[in-house]
């Protein structure tokens, strides 16, 4: 592919991107019964956002779209995602783990760190793909005579509708977007709560690679202090961290949160993202007002 195919791959999607974006916005002052003009502030939490220039690029969008009046704030998906249990204070640590998995932490004083977060080909093995990829070669290897037998095999093939484990190559390679691996999931939990020890292992793994990730974030940020008691909120998000049966992921990774951080305080947001996302604009917003006007 020469260099001339590439830039035009980049300048449709980016244009795409833009489209959706407008056509998303438009929608939500409709069903707000609003205006462009009635806007005071804008954040938009974006997946993918890790470095100024993914800023840069989407306040530039969003300077086109709205008057220039308008305050914006472009920010990390997850960075809402912790604003949504902590009613946009931004301190603490987020931990999200569904088709991907990501930790995200703010100090009180606005230093920030993140652990994950960088896709699965990057190791991103406490996510829902991380899970049920780990469990497709925990297949394939049983397969081979290189691991072993599990309740893997015959519970994903009764789910995909295959009759042998030679055709989860011509499935998985088909369609490998991330969610539809991921959708498996509770394929490797029901078959660890049958006691199957493969599943089980591949399950504790990822709750282990998860609190890691946390844990990262907390020691880099001192969230717990000096003597690692000190609280904090945990945000946790995800259909990978929600109660599965007797197989909890979510409990399992804050029972050894708190072995080495007690005073983690888990929180599971009871509004969505979206929501966290308004009161970040609303609280920015705010500061900047009342600094304004010497408050």
């Amino acid at each position: 592919m020469n260099i001339e195919r590439v830039v035009f791959i980049l300048s449709s999607a980016e244009t795409a991107a833009r489209k959706t974006l407008e056509e998303v916005m438009a929608e939500a002052l409709s069903k707000a019964c609003s205006s462009r003009a009635a806007v005071q502030a804008v954040c938009l939490a974006v997946s993918g956002v890790n470095h100024p220039t993914d800023q840069q690029r989407i306040l530039d969008w969003l300077r086109d779209i709205f008057p220039s009046h308008v305050k914006f704030y472009v920010e990390n998906d997850s960075v809402a995602a912790l604003a949504s249990g902590t009613m946009g204070k931004l301190h603490g640590c987020v931990l999200i783990a569904g088709t991907g998995t990501i930790a995200y932490g703010f100090t009180e004083d606005g230093r920030e760190a993140r652990a994950a977060g960088a896709g699965p080909v990057l190791g991103d093995w406490g996510s829902g793909y991380g899970i049920a990829a780990q469990a497709l070669t925990a297949v394939i290897r049983a397969h081979d005579g290189r691991g072993p037998q599990t309740k893997l095999t015959e519970n994903i093939l009764n789910i995909l509708g295959l009759s042998s484990p030679d055709e989860l190559i011509g499935w998985t390679y088909a369609d490998p977007s991330w969610a539809r691996i991921a959708a498996l999931v509770p394929v490797v939990v029901s078959s660890a709560e049958d006691g199957d020890e493969v599943a089980n292992k591949v399950l504790y793994v990822a709750v282990q690679e998860l609190v890691d990730s946390v844990i990262a974030v907390v020691r880099r940020l001192r969230l717990c202090g000096e003597d690692g008691k000190d609280p904090f909120p945990l945000v946790m998000v995800g259909g990978v961290l929600e109660a599965n049966k007797r197989w909890d992921i979510g409990k399992e990774v804050i029972n050894r949160i708190s072995k080495v951080c007690p005073g983690a305080h888990p929180i599971r947001p009871k509004v969505e993202p979206a929501v966290g996302a308004a009161l970040l604009a609303w609280n920015h917003f705010m500061k900047e007002f009342k600094g304004d006007h010497g408050s």
